[in-house]
């Protein structure tokens, strides 16, 4: 049976091209003393002085070139010869490569393999090379007669070893600050240039050179296939050349063809032909006229994608980004580099600014890798600033298409031809900006269309790519805020936006992080879910009953992915700190324990491998966090206090929920003793596993039910280790134990407990007005109207809440995950039933939340008036 171990490192080959038969003869001989002298040294001979006309032209290249590796140590195996494959000849494109073999230490493509299989003294073969085209004779040649000859030589000799490392040169990828604007027509592209444009790119655009080697393998698996020696040079050839062309597009994308004839391809497409004919038969119109407006729709959705305005825009952002950002971190970027050749890639990132896809294009572009298109709302298609997105890559799709079939289905066929064309894409599942700061729950329509288009031509395999992407500053803090304390969202405008831009450019926005997650692939989900699903092509219409269940569960993967790439910033561990307290202020000493505290638990109990945490120390944070201006020191004479002051305060919750989910168990945990002096361990385990899957469908947690117990077991292990809690001996029943009082470790645990305490008494205002009401008396829309007016009330009478506290989406998302564990069901007559069940929830309650804080909840979600009730004093923010 044929090996087919080598074929499988290159899947995907692209179509054959026409045969051109390789030359029978076997591989000349040197008698050279030059070829003598190699065809005896070791299998590795390293790097070898190549001849002096290679040497004059390669000082006479020099200062117009810089190499930049990919990846910077080449995955070679020196265990035998290498010899390089290039995608096409040039003498160009064989001096970089000697020159970046010399500054890699790897062994010379100048200097004949061992015994000189070749037969020219020389270490590279070429697949193509333009010739002078003449009659009967193709211009560009494609077939190599060196890989012929090698490939015969290892037939011949069977002492002969040599591997083949394919190796992929683009000059003009990437930019710098230096390159002229005119370079950018000479920028890396699909076409097979003359020499003249090839020199004129090297002297414009050669600082941007970059080199990706590929891996290597053995010659001799090629011809384990027992293939005719004809057929063996065709497959490797075309192996190859499906190889190049898939880094290629992973590099600057696919072959572009214009927008018209994409916009056409999706008007003549079958489902929107169908659609048409709908749509004139629905409206009463005539073909033509629905025609029209399809056509209308497609041209108002299509991107333009231009290279040369890519690589226009990435010189403005540069200087942009590095006028407003102090830096930006980028983390386990390695894994996307991995997993995206050969695959369709759907960038699916968190979405807290208008800066998110500006910044994760750029940072694509910078990297190597080809910026995707990206989904935009219809309301950034202004003049000026619509097309330049357009050319960006940015399609434009309308907020609601609901009703609309023919929008729906030219949307849907758009996506579709992306998907088939190899286009990476990017969207934001959560449809907007989050205003909080927490993850918003997913939306599947784009989801949706994805799937619809792979099942359609399940060609090529697609993966999703999760994105964190976490600032120190917005730039929309303060339309945030405005938002948050109830004005109307404003409607984006080119005046707004340049007025935004000229105050942006004025401020410093601190550090950014893109944190890559770990991806999802489809097939995997599929071969989970999709029961009875083969792997074939479905109709265009084919909707299985397994369709909704994985496009939601792939939301939810994607935001769970998203919690477990989380980057830690200085500002994020001071919001969780400073805003615990009453008044958001700590002592400094106090301040400084905290933050240790929340560090040794990020370190001590990783959330995931790809968490990453600021190395500050508790005091660099505290002085970063001044510079920054969050934080504003307060002298005293007994000791310096640190406080988040006002409007400071507010935004400041955005970034402590960035970063929420990290100390979900250990915040469960201190809430267990806000109220109570000595719980037995079982009973903190056996509530939070109550309170667990509402705290995991809000804030996206990974783990199981009995995974979550572990961690609370794991956290309440590592709090007795820190002194926080101790436990009582085996005669006591083995209890857990707080301090008394005020002590320095109850205040520690206040303070870590107030980030879970919020979302629980959300929970119990709603648990609360249901047992009021009582059974089939209450809508589930008019629950959450009531609800958010309770929280609002509650918010008023004591310490003011944190924006989402009253936030309607979060009691709804509370509501459905109630009636998913049938605590509540839906009666014929629309109202909420529930049973004792639901009693045993408000018991519970009883054990976490205080007595005066539980009897104004119970006070004002039973005043069926809205006027709630009357209270007096205070509400403690930290009781003893």
């Amino acid at each position: 049976m044929p090996s087919k171990r080598w074929s499988s490192r290159w899947p995907n080959w692209p179509p054959r091209l026409p045969r051109r038969p390789p030359s029978p003869l076997p591989p000349r001989r040197r008698t050279d003393a030059r070829a003598t002298r190699m065809a005896s040294d070791s299998p590795v001979t390293g790097y070898v002085r190549p001849p002096w006309w290679a040497r004059l032209l390669e000082w006479l290249l020099n200062p117009w070139i810089e190499i930049t590796r990919d990846p910077d140590v080449p995955p070679i195996t020196l265990d035998r010869p290498v010899c390089y494959v290039l995608e096409h000849y040039g003498i160009s494109n064989m001096l970089i490569l000697d020159r970046a073999c010399r500054e890699a230490g790897l062994p010379s493509p100048l200097a004949p393999l061992p015994g000189d299989p070749l037969g020219r003294g020389r270490a590279y073969v070429a697949l193509s090379r333009r010739r002078n085209g003449s009659i009967g004779r193709p211009a560009n040649k494609t077939h190599s007669d060196a890989l012929a000859r090698l490939l015969m030589a290892h037939r011949l000799n069977p002492k002969q070893d040599v591997q083949l490392v394919p190796v992929s040169i683009l000059v003009g990828r990437a930019p710098d600050r230096q390159s002229g604007w005119f370079s950018v027509l000479f920028s890396e592209n699909w076409a097979l240039v003359g020499r003249f444009r090839r020199l004129l790119a090297i002297l414009l655009n050669g600082r941007g050179t970059v080199v990706r080697f590929s891996p290597g393998f053995p010659v001799r698996e090629i011809l384990t296939e027992d293939l005719p020696h004809e057929r063996a040079v065709r497959k490797t050839a075309r192996v190859l050349r499906g190889h190049f062309r898939r880094v290629r597009e992973a590099i600057i994308g696919p072959d572009l063809s214009t927008r018209r004839l994409l916009v056409d391809r999706v008007v003549d497409a079958e489902p929107v032909r169908k659609a048409i004919a709908d749509t004139a038969r629905r409206e009463n119109t005539t073909p033509a006229e629905a025609w029209k407006k399809a056509y209308k729709y497609a041209w108002e959705i299509a991107a333009d994608y231009s290279h040369p305005v890519v690589r226009s825009l990435s010189f403005g952002l540069t200087a942009f980004w590095n006028r407003i950002y102090d830096g930006v971190q980028m983390h386990h970027l390695d894994s996307l580099k991995a997993v995206a050749p050969g695959r369709e890639v759907i960038y699916v990132p968190s979405h807290r600014s208008h800066m998110d896809y500006l910044l994760l294009s750029y940072l694509l572009y910078k990297n190597g890798i080809v910026p995707p298109h990206i989904v935009a709302g219809i309301n950034l298609n202004m003049p000026v600033i619509g097309p330049i997105l357009r050319r960006g890559g940015a399609f434009f799709i309308r907020r609601s298409i609901k009703g609309n079939a023919l929008y729906a289905a030219v949307l849907g066929e758009y996506v579709a031809q992306l998907v088939g064309e190899g286009f990476s894409i990017e969207y934001f599942i959560e449809g907007g900006r989050s205003r909080t700061g927490r993850l918003l729950q997913p939306k599947g329509g784009m989801i949706a269309m994805t799937l619809r288009a792979f099942l359609r031509a399940p060609r090529r395999p697609v993966v999703f790519q999760p994105i964190y992407i976490g600032y120190e500053k917005l730039i929309e803090g303060d339309s945030y805020l405005d938002e948050l304390t109830g004005r109307p969202k404003q409607k984006e405008s080119i005046g707004a936006l340049v007025v935004a831009a000229l105050g942006t450019l004025r401020r410093r926005y601190g550090q950014v992080a893109v944190s890559f997650g770990e991806p999802i692939h489809l097939s995997e989900v599929l071969a989970e879910r999709a029961e009875g699903w083969s792997g074939e092509a479905l109709g265009p219409d084919a909707r299985p009953d397994w369709f909704g269940d994985v496009v939601d569960d792939i939301a939810q993967r994607i935001h769970v992915n998203i919690n477990r790439a989380a980057d830690v910033n200085p500002i994020n561990l001071l919001a969780v700190a400073l805003l615990a307290t009453p008044k958001h202020a700590m002592d400094e000493a106090d301040l400084l324990a905290q933050l240790a505290l929340s560090k040794k638990l990020l370190a001590a109990l990783p959330y995931s491998d790809r968490v990453t945490v600021t190395p500050m120390s508790p005091e660099q944070i505290v002085a970063y966090g001044e510079a920054m201006g969050v934080i504003r020191r307060v002298k005293h004479p007994l000791g310096d206090v640190f406080s988040m002051e006002g409007d400071t305060a507010v935004l400041q919750s955005y970034f402590r929920n960035n970063v929420l989910h990290l100390f979900a168990a250990p915040a469960w945990i201190a809430l267990c003793f806000q109220n109570n002096r000595r719980i037995s361990r079982a009973g903190v385990l056996r509530l939070g596993k109550t309170i667990y899957p509402f705290i995991k469908a809000e804030l996206f947690l990974p783990w199981d039910d009995a995974e979550f117990a572990e961690r609370l077991d794991a956290t309440i292990n590592l709090f007795v280790a820190e002194g926080l809690l101790s436990v009582a001996s085996e005669d006591d029943g083995g209890f857990l134990t707080r301090g008394p009082g005020q002590t320095d470790e109850v205040f520690r645990l206040r303070a870590i407990a107030h980030s879970l305490q919020q979302a629980f008494e959300r929970y119990f205002i709603a648990i609360a007005t249901l047992v009021r009401r009582g059974p089939r008396s209450i809508s589930a829309s008019e629950l959450e109207s009531f609800c958010q007016l309770a929280a609002q009330r509650l918010s008023l009478l004591y310490a003011p809440a944190a924006p989402e506290f009253f936030d309607k989406t979060l009691f709804r998302g509370f509501i459905a995950k109630l009636r998913e564990l049938n605590l509540v069901w839906l009666c014929p007559n629309g109202k909420l039933d529930f049973d004792e069940a639901l009693m045993a929830w408000d018991k519970d309650a009883k054990i976490v939340l205080g007595r005066e804080l539980r009897q104004t909840i119970t006070h004002i979600t039973g005043d069926t008036g809205g006027g709630g009730g009357r209270t007096t004093g205070e509400r403690p923010a930290f009781k003893g």
